[in-house]
């Protein structure tokens, strides 16, 4: 798979897509030592100059993960020490914060096929044509590993920030037989995988020879049918999303719906017309033409320069006939990234925009713009990131920009070329949809409507539109401020209602616990300590409520 990185000028935050590239470069073999020695530099400059990237691990167990790696290089291969040191970096989970396997004298093989992981399951989208048989088949196992257990296995190894991004520019990583075997999904390494698959429903298993690593012709994470490399998509015709791809942005106006859809790929100017320019003709075309709604589609955005955002966000506030609920909408998914993420988040607090389609592949605030850091023997690149972009309070950061209406895409969607995001944008005709449940829930609680608040909490906890609304999370964080407050009985009521609806997280009968405690009922806190002790004896919630427990039966 490709990773680039796209350098921005100062003070712009780039983006990158992972690029693997062996060709001119000498392979060598470096010693043991000599590895530890790039470790040990690594280590080094990452405590001395970047001790801001420990936010979502410790420096203590970072720490521990570089001592191991460094008692286990002399029993190591070559590739093996290569991956160890990926899952190192990539252990901060910032997507902008990677080891670059692009210049590195470790031979890496890849199967010459293209994965998609669709709403019903991880399919062969694009294959070197002497597979082409194998086009349209949904993996089910990788040397007799189920296909889920394999992406458990891989991965550490992605500079992830969430599932999304996994989804978005991880998804190919099993494809290489270094990492399999790194990760313990072959015993040794093998360049001829035996994968299981099932195509028309019929089970089969097909052995695949890796070839040695070249770039693969795709763009956008699509693959690009040509002499060598075929799709499974029928290409007969082109949904809107995939139009033009070798256009940054274009607009189209569709009559019948009276709407101005906008694909917009990179936040960079287009030769021949900048962004300035070409938002200029778009809201001038608004303006003098029956246009009743604008979709913006940026699922495919991966980033580039954010200092380019700003006639987008500040031509959608001035545009008051688009600038409406229901009005503008924005298609958003999981190559959603960099400085598109900076994009939808402005327009998320600054416009009446409604998100559609899947959550984006970033943080809502997050580290990026990086520098490389390059370790003296094997001259290996680690981009580590300098710069924290933070367009939300720090109170409101998520791990993605969820979707205010939940579309997916399953495989035979992709393959006839429909397009569930753009029909549920078009369709779309509600100025009184709820975009954020959790003010809609408060303001009918501060108003004394309980018995409505249960009943739309549970409609919109079914509703399939909030797929990707956290409400577990949401009517937790609640709870404590009512317990923060002393509103005991409103926390109690609110962490029941968490249990109701989501009986199987360990975490919710945890806070009711904690809330029975403080409200002097050790019974009940005690029923449901044991509860989530039960259900997670071995995660950190089951801890957390046995210790609460102790201390507790201790007073």
């Amino acid at each position: 798979m490709k990773f680039m990185i796209l350098k921005p000028c100062a003070k712009a935050l780039g983006f990158f897509i992972f690029l693997f590239t062996l060709s001119g470069i000498a392979q060598t073999t470096l010693t043991a030592e000599e590895w530890r020695q790039d470790l040990d530099f690594l280590h080094t400059a990452v405590h001395n100059d970047y001790p801001f990237l420990f936010k979502k691990i410790s420096a203590a167990d970072w720490d521990a993960k570089v001592k191991d790696l460094h008692s286990a290089i002399p029993q190591m291969e070559q590739h093996e020490i290569l991956i160890g040191l990926t899952k190192l970096v990539a252990s901060f989970e910032y997507g902008h914060t990677l080891l670059s396997l692009r210049q590195n004298q470790v031979p890496l093989h890849r199967l010459p096929l293209v994965l998609y992981h669709f709403d019903d399951g991880i399919y062969i989208t694009g294959v070197q044509k002497n597979y082409k048989n194998l086009l349209g088949a949904r993996i089910i196992s990788i040397e007799d590993m189920p296909i889920e257990k394999v992406l458990e296995r891989v991965r550490p190894v992605i500079p992830a920030e969430n599932d999304q991004f996994v989804k978005g520019y991880g998804i190919n990583y099993p494809t290489i037989p270094e990492v399999l075997h790194a990760q313990g999904v072959t015993g040794e390494l093998k360049l001829e995988l035996s994968l299981q698959l099932e195509k028309d429903g019929k089970m089969f298993e097909e052995i695949i020879t890796a070839m040695p690593w070249e770039e693969i012709p795709r763009q956008y994470g699509m693959i690009v049918p040509g002499k060598r490399w075929a799709g499974v998509r029928d290409v007969s015709s082109t949904p809107l999303y995939l139009k033009d791809l070798d256009k940054i942005y274009y607009f189209e106006y569709l009559p019948e719906q009276k709407t101005v859809y906008v694909r917009h790929s990179q936040i960079q100017d287009q030769e021949g017309e900048d962004i300035p320019t070409f938002y200029a003709r778009l809201f001038d075309f608004i303006e003098n033409n029956e246009v009743e709604k604008l979709i913006l589609d940026v699922r495919l955005n991966g980033g580039g320069n954010n200092y380019k955002n700003k006639p987008i966000v500040t031509g959608i506030i001035a545009n008051k006939k688009i600038n409406q609920p229901g009005k503008f909408m924005v298609i958003i998914g999981r190559r959603t990234f960099s400085a598109c993420q900076n994009l939808v988040n402005e327009l998320h607090t600054y416009t009446n925009a409604i998100f559609v389609g899947e959550p984006t592949g970033e943080n809502l605030n997050f580290y990026g713009d990086n520098r490389p850091v390059t370790l003296p023997n094997s001259e290996i690149n680690a981009y580590l990131s300098f710069a924290w972009w933070q367009d939300k309070p720090q109170w409101e950061n998520r791990p993605w920009l969820a979707p205010q209406i939940a579309t997916g895409m399953t495989f035979e969607q992709y393959r006839s070329n429909q397009d569930p995001a753009l029909e549920a944008a078009l369709a779309f005709d509600n100025p009184d949809f709820i975009t954020d449940p959790m003010a809609h829930l408060t303001r009918l609680y501060t108003a004394g409507k309980f018995e409505e608040v249960q009943s739309e909490a549970l409609r919109m906890v079914k509703d399939p539109a909030y797929k990707f609304y956290d409400f577990e999370g949401e009517f937790n964080s609640a709870g404590y401020q009512l317990l923060d407050a002393n509103d005991l009985e409103g926390a109690i009521g609110v962490f029941g209602m968490n249990t109701e609806f989501f009986p199987d997280s360990a975490n919710t009968w945890d806070s009711l616990a904690e809330a029975y405690w403080r409200a002097g009922d050790k019974l009940k806190a005690e029923e449901y300590y044991t509860k989530a002790i039960g259900m997670d004896p071995d995660g950190a919630v089951g801890a957390n409520a046995e210790e609460m427990l102790k201390k507790m039966k201790s007073e």
